[in-house]
C-alpha cells in the first residue's frame, strides 16, 4: 500500500454548554483532524492539543505537520514502517505528542482498512466485547447548573463521579455535599488541575472538604512528585497523574510506591494509540492502575481509539472518561456518535454498530468548520 496523500485540518465545533476548570474554560473544541488516503481507502485521525497539558497549540501541531510532510512518505504502508518511523522520531514526538497522535491514528485506520481488519485485529488485540462504564465529569459551574447536571447523571444511574475543583472552598463543599445527598454511594474523585503550589495548601483544603474521596488528580504543579507524596500520605487518598505523566520514562519516578498512583491515560496526550498501549502494559507490570481519560471536546474518533486501550486492559482499568458526543458537542463528526447511555455505559449493542474495518466509524463533516492544510 502506498499513501497517496495526507491532509491536516483543524476542526472547530461549538459546545452545547461551556465547560470550565481551574486551567481553562472552553465553549468550542480545537481539534487536529488528519485524513490519510491510499488509492482505495481513507483513514482518519484526531487529537486535541492543549497547551496546559503537553505545551502544544494548534500552531505547534501545524508546524510539526509541515516539518514532516515529506518524510511521512517514508511510512510505506505497513505497521512495521509506522513503528520504525515513530521510534526514529521519538524525541520529537515526546515534545509533540498530540501532533503525532492525529497522524498515527489516521495511518492505523488506513492500514487496517487496507488489510480488511479492525484496529484490534491489526494490533493483535481482543475484539471489542462487553459493556464499558464511564464517569460523570462535572465542571466548575455555578451551583444551580451543577445541581441540574448531578440530577441528570443520577437519573441515568451513574455510579462514578469526577468533580473539577474551583479553589473556592465554600463553593466546592456545597457542590460535594449536594452530590452526596443526590447520589448515595457515589464513588467520587476530584480534579484540581494543578490548583495549588504547596502540598500544605492542598492538604488543608482537602481535609476541610470533610468527604470520603476515592482519589485526587493533579493537586499541585505538574511533576511535583515529592509534594504529591505528601498529599497522598496526609489525605489518605490515591493520586491521579495527568499532566504529570506523559511518557514511559516517568515510570521511574513512581515505581517505588506504586500503590499511591493512578495514571490518567489519554490517547492524545500520550502520543497516540501505540504509545498508550505500551504505557498500559508497563503499568500492569508495575501494579499501577489506569484511568482512560478524555480531552474535553473530543469527537467519537478519540473515544473509539480509547475503547481499544480500555478493552485490552480491563484488569487494571479503574475508570473511563469521555463518550460525550453530542451531549456536549453541537455536532459530532462521526455518525452515529459513540456516547454513553443509561448507567454511564457504552453497551455491547452499541459496539455492534461499529464497522469491522479500521476504527469502523462513519465520518460526516457537513456543518463543521474544517480548516485544511494539505500535505502531498
Amino acid at each position: 500500500m502506498n499513501i497517496k496523500n495526507i491532509t491536516f485540518n483543524s476542526l472547530e465545533i461549538p459546545f452545547r454548554v461551556e465547560f470550565k476548570h481551574a486551567s481553562a474554560s472552553r465553549n468550542v473544541t480545537s481539534t487536529a483532524w488528519v485524513v490519510a488516503r491510499s488509492e482505495q481507502h481513507t483513514g482518519y485521525g484526531e487529537s486535541c492539543p492543549r497547551e496546559y497539558v503537553t505545551g502544544e497549540t494548534m500552531e505547534s501541531v501545524k508546524l510539526f505537520f509541515e516539518t514532516h510532510k515529506d518524510d511521512l512518505q517514508d511510512i510505506n504502508g505497513s505497521l512495521a514502517s509506522l513503528q520504525t518511523w515513530s521510534l526514529e522520531h521519538r524525541n520529537e514526538i515526546d515534545q509533540n505528542p498530540a501532533a503525532w497522535c492525529a497522524i498515527e491514528l489516521a495511518l492505523l485506520d488506513l492500514l487496517a482498512r487496507e488489510a480488511d481488519q479492525s484496529i484490534e485485529q491489526l494490533l493483535g488485540l481482543p475484539g471489542l466485547s462487553g459493556d464499558l462504564q464511564y464517569t460523570a465529569v462535572l465542571g466548575d459551574n455555578k451551583i444551580e447548573q451543577f445541581a441540574q447536571q448531578v440530577d441528570q447523571y443520577a437519573a441515568m444511574a451513574f455510579k462514578d463521579y469526577k468533580i473539577k475543583l474551583s479553589g473556592d472552598l465554600e463553593k466546592d463543599k456545597e457542590k460535594l455535599h449536594y452530590l452526596v445527598g443526590a447520589k448515595a454511594g457515589a464513588r467520587i474523585r476530584l480534579d484540581a488541575n494543578n490548583l495549588w503550589q504547596q502540598a500544605s495548601s492542598a492538604i488543608a483544603y482537602l481535609n476541610s472538604l470533610d468527604i470520603e474521596l476515592f482519589a485526587i488528580e493533579e493537586s499541585l504543579s505538574a511533576n511535583d512528585y515529592d509534594g504529591l507524596r505528601e498529599v497522598t500520605n496526609a489525605a489518605k487518598t490515591k493520586i491521579i497523574l495527568d499532566e504529570s505523566f506523559l511518557r514511559e520514562e516517568q515510570f521511574a519516578l513512581i515505581i517505588d510506591d506504586p500503590a499511591n498512583w493512578i495514571i490518567n491515560l489519554r490517547v492524545s496526550k500520550m502520543g497516540g494509540l501505540l504509545r498508550s498501549l505500551k504505557i498500559a502494559l508497563m503499568a500492569r507490570s508495575y501494579g499501577i492502575g489506569i484511568i482512560i481519560g478524555a480531552q474535553v471536546g473530543e469527537t467519537s474518533l478519540l473515544t473509539r481509539s480509547a475503547l481499544t486501550v480500555a478493552n485490552a486492559n480491563r484488569d487494571i482499568l479503574i475508570a473511563q472518561e469521555g463518550a460525550y458526543g453530542t451531549i456536549l458537542l453541537e455536532k459530532d463528526i462521526c455518525q452515529p456518535p459513540l456516547m454513553f447511555g443509561k448507567g454511564g455505559r457504552i453497551a455491547q449493542d452499541q459496539l455492534n454498530h461499529i464497522g469491522d474495518r479500521g476504527f469502523g466509524l462513519g465520518i460526516n463533516v457537513d456543518g463543521i468548520n474544517v480548516n485544511e492544510m494539505a500535505v502531498t
